[in-house]
């Protein structure tokens, strides 16, 4: 039976840089693994969402996982919770959150805190979970740290709505952001007033909390407010298995995509080692991926670590990072049946070491398998994936060419 792995490497597509002497990192960086599977496979480029548009990481994993993240997207505040283990009810409000910097104008200095320790995040997340709300609110809080700064919340009530604003600017030098109903419907009012009133009394537990004091001493960052983004609900999305008949499953490690999985119906599998960093066992991945092929028909691998290092504007670790995925790839190659398994190779979304953001830029793409037409691309990057037989496609193209390689898609007329 023909099975499928996609290998997704979060924000690996970059631009030129001065420092690699206008090379992007994946021009830079030794990738054999990855020149292999470009050289037998068809290549091209991806729009995730659409040309032009910067996709989070949420909505471009719904893309490639097949799916219209402009009809199906509700936020990204569930898909956080849901992926932290955190239950999100019909009604609840999820939010995504970072421990962040600011000073004494709450002008934010550091949106992660340093990329704060998990053991620290986790000695604060027990404060705030602590805290609670305003009887006159008749509402509770569900409050998770996940990967370093990172954190999931979900309110729970009843009228709530999620049209309400964030509270972080998503750039460090700006002022947080007031928390704002979007509308005048009085869910949204009491929303808006129900979480202000929680960062607040965020605010106030981590100001003299015995972490920040230890962190002060070490001359690391405070982790002294909590921001919050992206509210939302649980997605109404067929699960894969009604879709195409398959038993799917993910390894990765960062909530977001976990929880995005988990909604699509996948199997989530945990790694020891994995840490959503770049010091993450990228062995430890590849062997759980190539053991999920003997009992699925279709393997997500997920690695955070370049989007890591394009975020803290580290061209030089990005190109290192690239070559740890390389081999982690190489392991893959040599470990799957490459008579029966398609390998797909791709980005979520360019970071640009230089803006340090998501940008709208296209990614490469290099299909691998027994039933690819090879085209003449002979390198896995950007400019050089450009060139191939799959042309320019946006990111649900990609599932359907996964399935038609298995067989699994419809067709459609008579």
């Amino acid at each position: 039976m023909l099975k499928a792995i996609l290998v997704i490497a979060d924000g690996m597509a970059d631009r030129p840089l001065k420092e690699l002497d206008g090379k992007t990192p994946l021009e830079a960086a030794v990738k054999p693994a990855m020149n292999r599977i470009a050289e037998n496979g068809v290549c091209g480029i991806v729009d995730p969402i659409s040309p032009g548009i910067p996709p989070g990481s949420d909505t471009a994993t719904l893309a490639f996982l097949g799916y219209n993240p402009m009809e199906v997207y509700s936020g990204r505040g569930a898909l956080e919770a849901v992926g932290s283990d955190v239950e999100v009810l019909p009604g609840d409000v999820a939010f995504r959150c970072n421990f962040a910097t600011v000073d004494k104008d709450l002008v934010v200095l550091d949106r992660r805190a340093g990329r704060i320790s998990n053991e620290d995040a986790s000695l604060l997340t027990r404060s705030l979970q602590e805290i609670k709300l305003k009887k006159s609110f008749d509402a509770s809080f569900l409050f998770k740290n996940t990967v370093q700064h990172r954190a999931a919340l979900v309110i729970r009530g009843p009228k709530l709505s999620t049209a309400v604003s964030d509270s972080d600017p998503e750039v460090n030098g700006k002022k947080i952001l007031e928390i704002e109903p979007l509308d005048k419907r009085p869910e949204s009012v009491r929303t808006a007033a129900i979480v202000t009133e929680l960062m607040t009394e965020f605010q106030e537990a981590l100001a003299e909390h015995p972490v920040n004091k230890e962190r002060a001493k070490r001359k690391q960052p405070l982790a002294n407010v909590v921001l919050c983004r992206g509210a939302g609900t649980i997605p109404k999305i067929t699960p894969l298995r009604k879709l195409y008949g398959i038993k799917s499953a993910c390894v990765a490690v960062v909530s977001l995509i976990k929880g995005v999985c988990k909604v699509a119906g996948m199997d989530v599998i945990s790694v020891e080692g994995a840490t959503g960093t770049p010091e993450t066992d990228y062995l430890a991945k590849a062997k759980a991926a190539v053991q999920a092929l003997n009992t699925q028909d279709f393997v997500f691998l997920h690695v955070k670590a370049t989007d890591v290092a394009s975020h803290d504007g580290n061209a030089r670790l990005k190109t290192e990072v690239i070559g740890k995925i390389d081999r982690m790839l190489d392991y893959v190659l040599k470990n799957i049946d490459l008579g029966t398994t398609h390998l797909a190779l791709t980005a979520d979304h360019t970071t640009s070491c230089e803006t340090r953001n998501h940008e709208g830029d296209p990614v490469p793409v290099a299909v691998f398998g027994p039933c690819v037409r090879r085209d003449s691309v002979k390198e896995y990057s950007e400019r050089a994936c450009a060139e191939g037989g799959l042309g320019r496609i946006r990111g649900p193209d990609l599932m359907h060419i996964m399935m038609n390689y298995l067989g699994r898609t419809k067709k459609f007329g008579s």
